[in-house]
């Protein structure tokens, strides 16, 4: 190696790198270990964890512990799926561009939006994109953000857009949802866009009709990020007039995965499809006549001149994708909608029992669907630690990003939870 790049020695090879920097003796590593002791250390490692297996878990706040069909992880699992990186030849990658297209279609009914993109990493960069999106198509400057909305949400929003010249602004919430009186004093001609969730991070479910109404008259577009499983029950964004409806896609078929990898949902309007980021898979008919798909729009900057590309993102969730895609073809509309009304019955029933108990109440009286927010006279930490004894993961600190909502956790309840298993938290709180 040092004769094919021209270096006498090794200390040739390294002058660039300043002597205070150097090391200049032996790295501090143990003797190597022959591969059984290797495996041995590491499960010895893993087994000090504690898994989902292991543990009941009433934690949500943005990753979500929902029942994953066996023939989701089947077909990803085949060869011709799990190694599929992204199409840079499309042609030649007919598999793969039908299941993005099916995933496309799939998302789009669900959302009632015209147009939906392949995917994007997760549900905060896809908040990012949506932001500028509205940017350049309003031509403003200013982000409106509801502070119910993802605490991580708005924090990559604002480095997503930090360098754009664009100015986000959060507006408050009362008694669980985003404060309109608030957001319509906020908003004048300077406001691309103002985001919302949908249900919110406090779990409750936001009046997007009035969010919308809000918005549109100061010519503002409305981006709203959802939970996929919500929508199986609630009216979808696009009925209230969404412009813009992002959201995160690891309810459908992904495990929580220590927080990934995730997919980001991104559908528009029509009017906008010339702006969205990332690719559109599209169906076509080839030379003789056979169902065909391609890459209809590539607004990417791998793509095109980069200062003419409407995105930097340059890769594909397309595995995490095809999951959302067989576990809604799995579930159809009747099984995404049980599943909805099981985590919408099982939360209702939870927060009710531990409102009865003494020691616990509900900060507010609002429509939530499987996230309710509980009140403790007891620090959380403690509560949770208790829990955590009894072999049950607790709900989030919301303290720790919300100072005012000291001594509240956020519990989530899917349809994984038993009636056996609500009854156990209820009995250790």
């Amino acid at each position: 190696m040092l004769a094919a790049v021209g270096a006498p020695d090794i200390q040739t090879l390294f002058e660039q790198i300043p002597e205070q920097a150097r090391l200049e003796r032996p790295l501090d590593l143990p003797a190597g270990l022959a591969e059984q002791d290797v495996v041995a250390l590491c499960q010895g490692m893993a087994a000090r964890n504690r898994s989902l297996e292991e543990l009941v878990c009433f934690l949500g706040a943005g990753a979500y512990d929902h029942y994953i069909p066996a023939v989701v992880s089947a077909v990803l699992s085949r060869s011709e799926f799990y190694t599929a990186y992204t199409p840079y030849q499309p042609e030649a990658s007919q598999g793969i561009l039908q299941s993005i297209y099916e995933y496309q279609s799939m998302i789009a009914a669900l959302t009632q939006m015209d147009v939906s993109n392949a995917s994007l990493y997760d549900a905060a960069t896809a908040i990012g994109e949506a932001a500028i999106m509205a940017c350049g198509i309003t031509g403003r400057s200013r982000v409106l953000v509801s502070r119910a909305a993802h605490p991580h949400f708005r924090q990559v929003l604002t480095t997503y857009t930090s360098g754009l010249g664009i100015l986000v602004a959060e507006t408050g919430f009362t008694a669980g949802t985003t404060d309109v009186s608030a957001l319509r004093r906020a908003l004048d001609g300077s406001v691309a866009c103002v985001v919302v969730q949908y249900p919110n991070f406090l779990g409750a479910v936001e009046p997007l009709g009035v969010l919308a109404e809000a918005a549109h008259s100061a010519g503002a577009l409305l981006v709203v990020s959802v939970d996929p499983i919500a929508l199986g029950l609630l009216t979808p964004p696009g009925a209230y007039g969404a412009d813009i409806v992002v959201g995160e896609g690891q309810p459908l078929g992904a495990p929580i995965g220590f927080g990934g990898p995730f997919v980001g949902i991104f559908a528009c309007r029509r009017d906008y499809i010339w702006h969205i980021p990332g690719r559109i898979v599209g169906a076509t008919v080839d030379a003789d006549g056979r169902a065909a798909y391609t890459l209809t729009l590539q607004t990417r900057e791998q793509h095109i001149r980069r200062e003419k590309a409407t995105s930097n993102i340059c890769t594909n969730q397309a595995l995490v994708a095809l999951a959302a895609t067989v576990y809604l073809s799995a579930l159809g509309k009747n099984g995404l909608r049980h599943v909805a009304e099981l985590c919408f019955q099982k939360a209702h029933y939870a927060e009710q029992e531990i409102c009865r108990r003494n020691g616990f109440s509900a900060p507010w009286r609002v429509p939530f669907f499987k996230e309710f927010v509980i009140r403790s006279q007891k620090p959380v930490a403690e509560v949770n630690a208790r829990l955590l004894e009894n072999s049950i993961l607790g709900g989030l600190d919301l303290g720790r990003h919300y100072p005012e909502l000291e001594n509240h956790m956020l519990l989530c309840v899917t349809e994984r939870r038993t009636r056996e298993q609500i009854d156990r938290l209820v009995e250790v709180l």
